[in-house]
């Protein structure tokens, strides 16, 4: 898992005028690379129980989320497109990891993340 997270990940950062136009073959390659790492994320976390949870947590949070996904999904305009991107992140996040955590808290891989939510 780790190997792949290292060095099969790969989203091309592109200026936003040239991925604003959907139809645009370097926006949708873009697209396709987070969708592709996306569905990384749901693998990596499916290991959650079986691997120890520091391990899931440093290779999908820290690696995958902060390191990649985070910032297609800053780059990407506010409204549809983005909410739907940070649902699916959310909804592959294990729910156990959220048990133990008081109101209004978050775990710390996930500040930035939640900062993006908040706005």
């Amino acid at each position: 898992m780790k190997k792949s997270v290292e060095e099969d990940v790969f989203i091309p950062l592109y200026p936003k005028s040239t991925v604003e136009d959907k139809s645009s073959l370097r926006s949708k390659f873009q697209e396709r690379r987070f969708w592709s790492a996306v569905k990384l994320l749901s693998n990596v976390v499916l290991w959650d129980g079986i691997v120890q949870e520091d391990k899931v947590r440093d290779l999908g949070l820290s690696k995958l989320l902060n390191r990649y996904l985070l910032l297609n999904i800053l780059n990407t305009p506010l409204g549809p497109d983005n909410i739907e991107k940070c649902n699916k992140v959310v909804a592959y996040l294990p729910e156990r990891w959220f048990q133990d955590l008081k109101d209004g808290s978050t775990l710390p891989e996930l500040l930035n993340f939640s900062q993006h939510l908040l706005q």
